[in-house]
């Protein structure tokens, strides 16, 4: 027996634009759970199906339901769809299409239509009853709701809902507050870094569940206009008081998901299987290892659980992504910001770089073939017309995703080089015998200008206590311009920073302090050189060191520098916020070249910086 198709559509006039209702609307993982779809259970990934279908059942009222999801198709901010084709239920095939375009009121016209097929007699009643009676009604609550949150500039991942804690847990979490107050005014730190707890307080007790289970601090220091480096520093210590646990992340590069998780540095295997886009990768700290948070469960659990898979919002720098079977052809009408993307086929090897830029091309083709891709890289413009074809002999699934990282990342790279991370976390490190890159970093060496003299010139006891006053002198010059001392050898430092400028500023800085001593005490001569590229990180005495040519470069310089003046080599002098301190008038460089012990194949070009005295 033939049953006639259901098709339902409802249109939403908001006041909020399509880009920044897409984030919403577009987290159909948020939106079923919103909307009281039942909670889902998906086949284990070693099952999966062509072009990241998906074996997906759920039940209710008892009633066993079990379907085939297709991969989403989607245009950012435009439009995004999904089909499923059920096996079991009163529902044979069903279809959803949104689309969102602009209104001249600087709001969104949305539309969601539905297209549902019954299976049997219970289906052709369940259908209209349950989707467009009791679904209707909550697709309608959910999405002005996410309008009004659009309209008012809350960001989609850190929306509060209203869960009630238990008057215990509320309790454990006044008395910890208090704690981490105290810790906090202990430390030093700024006044607003009270706010910034009571702002992580709330959000802990109300915040909505996807969003506290992966706490991300400079995701929330942004939505907050705070400090990411105070955000950071207050997850760090909530976690000391027990308000938080930390949890690194492995990052897929080509759907950039977390793919596993470790309450340790020690926990990160250093090669990664991502079965969506089945690949094997080796993790860096630069970008595949991300810091993240969640409360502690004696604060308040947080059980996630899945109501729907593969949604735009999981991805968000793919901006498009296209189902195509074999031989088919499809225009598509994009927008996007300048900069650079990829397009690729999930399952086949190769890809397109496109550039995109206001003087690129308005339309361009793209073919792909069981040989790779026709295309070399292409240029077009901000708004473009891509003509899509698959030649191959089977099905693709096409993906044309943004290559700029997330910036909002607290990457294992930055974490790792900073201070307050290893005073906090001073026995963090990696499991022995692991090596994980950490992509470009500086590297400081110094070393105490005549210190064996010193030592016999005022005494053994009092050299010493100047070299230590000394170490306190470097450690806070380092922690305040973001850098972390690594270790002490001898007389000596080994310190780390993400930025070069940071790092000479810093120098010269302490180098100043020492040689204007405290009323009685004896001026020091700071040697200190500067070299910047890339590093390893491993564990070495139980804590994490860096290794690696970079670090090795770096350790020749500084028995050039003076103790009044900081050697820098060629890759720190063309840093660009190096640049523009060189140019300030505030400091003079003069450049000659060596060859340095261990580079004797190599003339390296240095650079003797120093501030000009008024």
């Amino acid at each position: 027996m033939a049953f006639r198709e259901f098709h339902y559509r409802w249109v939403f006039d908001l006041k909020s634009n399509p880009e920044t209702l897409w984030p919403f609307v577009s987290d159909t993982n948020r939106f079923n759970r919103d909307t009281g779809v039942p909670k889902i259970e998906v086949e284990p990934a070693n099952k999966r199906l062509r072009n990241a279908r998906r074996k997906v059942k759920l039940s209710i009222h008892g009633m066993p339901i079990e379907w085939e999801e297709q991969p989403f198709e989607w245009v950012r901010p435009e439009r995004f769809g999904i089909e499923r084709v059920y096996s079991k239920g009163p529902i044979a095939r069903m279809r959803a299409l949104a689309e969102l375009s602009p209104l001249a009121n600087g709001g969104t016209r949305m539309s969601y239509e539905v297209w549902a097929a019954p299976r049997n007699l219970i289906g052709a009643g369940v259908i209209p009853l349950q989707i467009g009676i009791s679904i209707a009604r909550k697709f309608r609550a959910a999405i002005q709701k996410y309008d009004e949150l659009a309209f008012a500039g809350i960001d989609a991942e850190v929306r509060h809902a209203v869960p009630s804690l238990a008057v215990s847990k509320q309790q454990r979490l006044l008395a910890l507050k208090q704690k981490l107050l105290a810790d906090i005014e202990r430390s030093e730190m700024s006044k607003e870094t009270n706010a910034i707890v009571d702002r992580l307080l709330e959000f802990i007790e109300h915040g909505d569940e996807f969003a506290i289970a992966r706490i991300r601090p400079y995701q929330l220091a942004d939505e907050w206009q705070a400090s990411r480096l105070m955000v950071l520093e207050t997850c760090l210590r909530a976690t000391r008081m027990g308000l938080l646990d930390l949890q690194w992340d492995l990052i897929c590069p080509l759907c950039r998901g977390p793919k596993e998780s470790g309450s340790s540095l020690k926990d990160i295997s250093t090669n990664v299987h991502c079965s969506t886009c089945k690949i094997d990768f080796t993790v860096n700290f630069d970008r595949f290892v991300e810091l993240t948070f969640r409360p502690n469960a004696a604060v308040r659990q947080v059980n996630v659980q899945e109501y729907c898979i593969g949604s735009p919002q999981r991805t968000p720098h793919v901006v498009a992504q296209q189902l195509m079977p074999s031989g088919a052809e499809r225009v598509l009408s994009l927008p996007l910001e300048s900069g650079s993307y990829r397009l690729r086929a999930l399952e086949l090897p190769g890809s397109v770089d496109v550039k995109v830029s206001p003087k690129g091309d308005s339309s361009t083709s793209f073919a792909v073939s069981d040989e790779g891709w026709s295309n070399q890289a292409v240029h077009v413009a901000e708004r473009s017309d891509f003509r899509l074809s698959n030649k191959t002999d089977s099905e693709q699934l096409l993906i044309l995703e943004r290559m700029e990282w997330n910036d909002q990342a607290a990457t294992a790279a930055e974490v790792t080089a900073l201070q307050m991370f290893r005073d906090l976390f001073a026995t963090e490190a990696l499991r022995p015998g692991e090596q994980i890159s950490v992509g470009t970093l500086t590297v400081l060496f110094t070393d105490l200008r005549h210190s064996t003299q010193l030592y016999r010139e005022i005494g053994d006891a009092t050299a010493f206590g100047r070299v230590m006053n000394h170490f306190d002198v470097l450690k806070k010059a380092i922690a305040e311009h973001d850098g972390a001392l690594v270790k002490t050898i001898g007389d000596a430092v080994m310190a780390v920073f993400r930025s070069p400028a940071n790092a000479l500023i810093a120098m010269i800085e302490a180098q100043q302090i020492l040689a204007v001593p405290p009323k009685g005490g004896v001026p020091l001569a700071l040697k200190a050189g500067l070299h910047s590229g890339p590093c390893i990180a491993v564990t070495l005495n139980d804590r994490l060191d860096y290794f690696g040519s970079t670090v090795n470069m770096a350790a020749r310089l500084e028995c050039q520098s003076s103790g009044a003046d900081v050697i820098i080599s060629r890759e720190v002098y063309d840093d660009i916020e190096v640049k523009e301190l060189l140019d300030s008038g505030e400091f003079k460089a003069v450049a000659f070249e060596m060859s340095l012990k261990g580079f004797e194949d190599e003339r390296a070009e240095l650079w003797r910086v120093s501030r000009i005295r008024g």
